[in-house]
């Protein structure tokens, strides 16, 4: 069988913190299909251990999952930088929870988003919840963290439109849509902050058949926007 040494052990285990993802440049991926995710995205995997190898006790200490995986990959961070605005973006401004945020990864890989930006105050897209929430589209869509209020006026001074959701917004199906554009989604309590809201040109929201929630969960939302964006 082979060991970990104790200064491995220790490493993994630090990248459950933000700090020493920072600061070390890795984060941890767990599970066959996102390890196999992993080593097709041409990403560097610093190290791989199997539970096989390295037996039960020693799994459970290094994952973060309740229930060990059979292999987990330790893998340098992508260098990610920012890109000129144009095409269908989407912009996520304070998003806080790791499951929202990995489930809108996927739904961003899932209908083709040309970019995502991020306010720097949403949760790290490294953040181990994030990447198993995101079934393997943290390793083919990037997020780029940025001044949020300035990117959008940066879409806005090239004629790009700028799409805010809002529950007091115009109906998105009775709306005109453009084909290129930035749509901004809130915080999961609070929305669209009021520096971002100022700056957006149109105001959306997706319409209640209902009338017993009061509003939809934010990763459901930008799944039903995207797909009217693109079933235009």
């Amino acid at each position: 069988m082979d060991k970990i040494s104790n200064n491995e052990l220790k490493r993994i285990r630090s990248l459950r913190e933000k700090k020493y993802r920072d600061s070390l440049g890795l984060f941890v991926v767990e599970g066959e299909k996102m390890v196999g995710e992993a080593l097709d995205s041409g990403l560097d995997i610093v190290q791989i251990v199997r539970r096989e190898d390295v037996g039960e006790e020693t799994m459970s200490r290094i994952s973060s999952l309740s229930s060990p995986s059979p292999v987990l990959a330790v893998v340098r961070k992508p260098f990610v930088k920012d890109r000129p605005a144009g095409g269908l973006c989407l912009a996520l401004d304070a998003i806080r929870d790791p499951g929202n945020m990995g489930t809108i990864l996927r739904i961003a890989d899932w209908f083709g988003a040309d970019c995502i930006y991020a306010s720097r105050d949403c949760v790290e897209v490294f953040n181990p919840k994030v990447v198993q929430a995101s079934m393997g589209a943290v390793f083919r869509k990037s997020v780029i963290y940025c001044d949020l209020p300035a990117k959008c006026l940066e879409f806005r001074s090239l004629g790009f439109e700028v799409y805010g959701t809002f529950l007091n917004g115009s109906n998105i199906y009775d709306e005109p849509l453009t084909s290129e554009g930035l749509v901004v989604m809130g915080n999961e309590a609070d929305g669209i902050s009021s520096s971002v809201a100022g700056v957006c040109s149109r105001r959306l929201t997706i319409p209640s058949f209902g009338g017993g929630a009061e509003s939809l969960n934010v990763s459901v939302a930008c799944g039903v926007v995207f797909s009217e964006f693109r079933r235009r």
